[in-house]
């Protein structure tokens, strides 16, 4: 297998934006449980050493619990990192976040990030009281990535428990475990061995920036055995711009669905389908009724190996942007095309 590694050189600058997350909480005695309570200068202060790779400017977004992160928030996150982009004292960027949410800001970053200055989101998977604090090295790793050369050009990444994985690729697995982070179809990019970054493999090709301002109203569903299409025609009603269906295996629906997604793609509205499977792509492999060639005669559009959680966040993006039914599916399908 080929590779490359790299010593990352001293006294780059990265800056730190600090979002909350479990990163920022420590058990609260009265109610016994994790509540945000460190400040950015105290997690800073826990990572010993660093000065030797980087010098350090931090920033305050706030102090979120990874559930309260909102389409809006990751916007003006957006344009923060755009605006330190833009200095040419900065040499990386760093975005702490809470777990729960982290693919999907990370994914957004992605989407919409435009410069070749490397960001990578990370957190922590214990909070500050307990033992095995995990924050402190997962942001110095998370420093050490973003200050290296070799991680210019790969969009947007994410480091967790010293792996480097692809904001495209990686997804939170488990509810407790420290290597929860991974990318169940690929592996991670590389590895963080003392201090110094190690690329296994190269990262995809990084599609064109998708250039919105805004974003679109888009529902998501999980499709399960003996559904029908009651909840389609909810979020029709109720003005949905698109949809993305969860659907099942490689990407088929039971028929009593075709009602409402026939319904929606006749009135315009995209329905994106990706599978409820942890691994995998969705083809047009079946015939029948609700299977995937059905499906894709019928107008919806093939989400790939995206999970529904990042189909919908690419979805509401590109409604910004367009409203052309074809312009929406080559975006979702461009991979697709190049192996079919």
């Amino acid at each position: 297998m080929r590779w490359k590694s790299f010593g990352v050189k001293k006294m780059y600058k990265a800056a730190v934006i600090f979002t909350g997350g479990t990163i920022s909480m420590k058990v609260d005695e009265r109610l016994k449980s994790a509540v945000p309570a460190m400040s950015d200068e105290e997690i800073m202060s826990s990572l010993a050493g660093i000065d030797r790779i980087a010098t350090i400017e931090s920033f305050s977004f706030g102090s979120f619990p990874s559930p309260h992160m909102t389409i809006d928030k990751m916007f003006e996150l957006a344009s923060m990192i755009g605006d330190l982009q833009k200095r040419d004292d900065i040499d990386g960027i760093v975005v702490t976040h809470g777990t729960d949410t982290l693919e999907e800001t990370a994914y957004f970053l992605d989407l919409i990030h435009e410069g070749n200055k490397p960001v990578v989101v990370t957190g922590a998977m214990r909070n500050g009281s307990e033992l095995g604090y995990d924050g402190p090295a997962n942001l110095s790793a998370a420093i050490c990535t973003a200050c290296s050369e070799e991680s210019v050009g790969h969009g947007v990444l994410v480091v967790m428990n010293n792996q480097v994985y692809a904001a495209d690729e990686v997804a939170k697995v488990h509810t407790l475990a420290l290597d929860t982070f991974q990318s169940p179809d690929f592996g991670p990019l590389g590895v963080i061995d003392q201090d110094q970054v190690i690329y296994y493999r190269a990262k995809k090709k990084r599609a064109k920036a998708i250039q919105a301002k805004s974003y679109g109203k888009v529902g998501l569903i999980k499709t399960v055995a003996g559904d029908d299409s009651g909840v389609l025609n909810y979020m029709i009603d109720q003005g949905y711009e698109g949809i993305v269906v969860e659907a099942m295996g490689r990407g088929n629906v039971p028929p009593d669905m075709i009602e409402g997604i026939d319904k929606a793609i006749e009135m315009d509205i995209p329905v994106v389908i990706v599978s409820r499977c942890l691994k995998g792509r969705v083809l047009d492999s079946y015939g029948y009724i609700g299977g995937g060639r059905d499906l894709r005669n019928r107008g919806i559009i093939l989400g790939d190996n995206l999970s529904g959680q990042k189909a919908r966040i690419k979805l509401m993006l590109l409604l910004d942007v367009t409203k052309n039914m074809k312009m929406i599916k080559e975006r979702f399908e461009e991979d697709l095309y190049t192996i079919m």
